[in-house]
C-alpha cells in the first residue's frame, strides 16, 4: 500500500506559546479523546494488541501509545505528520517489537493533525464520528479487523509474519508464557480470615476486580459525557 502524503505538513503553536496545548480543558479533552479513537482504529496496532505482542500489558501500553502522541502537542511548538508517524512506528518497535512495513501509519499521523486543525477551530464533529465508530466496533471487536505486513522480530532473532500459522507446539508455549506472566502481575485477592477477640470470624466484602480494558472504556464514556 502506498499513500500519497505531505510528511511536513504541520501545525504550529501561536507566537508566544511554548506548545501546542489547548488553554480550554474541554477544547484539550476533546482533541485527547480524538488521538485516542485513531489508536485505537489503527489495525496493525490492533493486531500486536490482540495477539499480545506487547506482554500481557499489550492493551495498556496502546493507552501508552496513545500518551506519548498527545505529550508531543504539551511538548513542541510544531508537530508534523513525519514526527507522528515515526514516534508511532518507534512505539511498535520498542514496545511490541513489530516493524509495521506499509504505510499504515500515515493515515493515522495525517488524521491527527487534522484533528488538531478542527479543534482550534472549535470543530468536533470528527471526535464523535470517531468515538461512535469506536463504541460500534467494541460491540463486534473482530469484525472489522484487517491482516497487514506485519513481521515481528523474536528475541531469538526469528521473524515471522502475521498471516502464518503458528504450529500447534508454538501456540502452547505462547499461551503459557502469557499466562505465567498474568499470573506474576496479578494481586493475591483472597484474604485471610480475621477472628475476633471472642474467636469468631468476622464477615468481611469481596474485592471485585475491574478489567483494566473495562476501566478504560469507562473512562473514556466519562470523557465523552462530559466533553458533550
Amino acid at each position: 500500500m502506498s499513500l500519497q502524503f505531505d510528511v511536513t505538513e504541520s501545525v504550529e503553536a501561536p507566537n508566544g506559546q511554548k506548545n501546542l496545548l489547548f488553554s480550554d480543558e474541554k477544547q484539550q479533552a476533546r482533541f485527547e479523546l480524538g488521538v485516542s479513537m485513531y489508536i485505537y482504529k489503527w489495525d496493525a496496532l490492533d493486531i500486536a494488541v490482540e495477539n499480545n505482542w506487547g506482554g500481557p500489558h499489550s492493551a495498556e501500553k496502546r493507552d501508552w501509545v496513545t500518551g506519548i502522541i498527545v505529550d508531543l502537542f504539551k511538548q513542541e511548538r510544531i508537530v508534523d505528520i513525519e514526527l507522528i508517524e515515526e514516534t508511532l512506528l518507534y512505539a511498535m518497535t520498542d514496545e511490541f517489537e513489530t516493524n509495521v512495513e506499509d504505510d499504515s501509519a500515515l493515515p493515522i499521523a495525517k488524521g491527527i493533525i487534522d484533528l488538531y486543525r478542527e479543534c482550534q477551530l472549535l470543530q468536533f464533529d470528527t471526535v464523535e464520528k470517531l468515538y461512535l465508530a469506536w463504541v460500534e466496533k467494541q460491540k463486534n471487536p473482530s469484525s472489522n479487523t484487517k491482516k497487514h505486513n506485519i513481521h515481528i522480530h523474536h528475541e531469538e532473532g526469528e521473524e515471522s509474519s502475521s498471516d502464518e500459522e503458528l504450529d500447534d507446539d508454538e501456540d502452547e508455549d505462547m499461551i503459557m508464557m502469557v499466562d505465567d506472566d498474568e499470573e506474576e502481575q496479578t494481586p493475591n485477592l483472597i484474604q485471610e480470615p480475621i477472628i475476633d477477640d471472642d474467636g469468631f470470624e468476622l464477615v468481611q466484602k469481596k474485592v471485585k476486580e475491574e478489567e483494566p480494558h473495562e476501566i478504560f472504556n469507562f473512562i473514556l464514556l466519562c470523557i465523552y459525557l462530559y466533553i458533550y
